[in-house]
């Protein structure tokens, strides 16, 4: 009988450790979808920048500071890669599409007539969609990482962690530029 009872709980903690080895493998899974749909959305702007530039050409010569940034932002997005989660990559690469569109919109000031042109507002519109769709991404992004995270530092997840899985914390992404403008700080 009390065998049973032994061989019983022996099953019944090597369940329990199955379950919870399992949860931080889909747990970090899900980290990694959240991390490839981020870049997915990342390329698919960059894939408009081609035609940003040929409208933003048609409407500056002197402008030459936003063919710069065009060029950093393709080159930024470049680098971001799916086997490789790094939220600072990306930090560069929104600060980057941020400075952009801030150029964008003193180009529309110098030339009016841009901001008649129907493919310039259509593209302007398209490209702010896509922003919406990368916030949205990260956002999603960073509620697997932060399930993530805890997954694997909450006891007795901790536990079956360090001793079978060994996956390290993941960094969310944070938008420093975004946070400088507020006072609130987290204590």
């Amino acid at each position: 009988m009390t065998t049973g009872i032994i061989i019983g709980v022996i099953i019944l903690l090597a369940v329990f450790v199955v379950v919870i080895y399992n949860g931080i493998i889909t747990r970090m899974n899900a980290v990694e979808r959240g991390w490839a749909n981020v870049i997915t959305q990342e390329r698919q702007k960059n894939k408009m920048i081609p035609h940003l530039e040929q409208v933003v050409a048609q409407f500056q010569v002197h402008e030459a500071g936003l063919q710069t940034q065009i060029a950093e932002l393709r080159s930024g997005i470049a680098k971001l890669h799916s086997d490789n989660i790094d939220a600072s990559q990306l930090e560069q690469v929104e600060s980057k599409t941020k400075d952009l569109m801030q150029g964008l919109n003193i180009a529309v000031e110098a030339y009016p007539e841009l901001k008649a042109s129907e493919v310039f507002n259509n593209l302007m519109r398209e490209i702010a969609e896509q922003q919406e769709n990368i916030g949205a991404a990260i956002r999603i992004f960073n509620q697997n990482v932060e399930d993530f995270n805890n997954g694997i530092e909450v006891f007795p997840n901790s536990l079956v962690n360090a001793s079978l899985n060994k996956k390290s914390r993941v960094t969310p992404f944070h938008d420093s530029e975004a946070e400088a403008g507020f006072e609130y700080k987290l204590k």
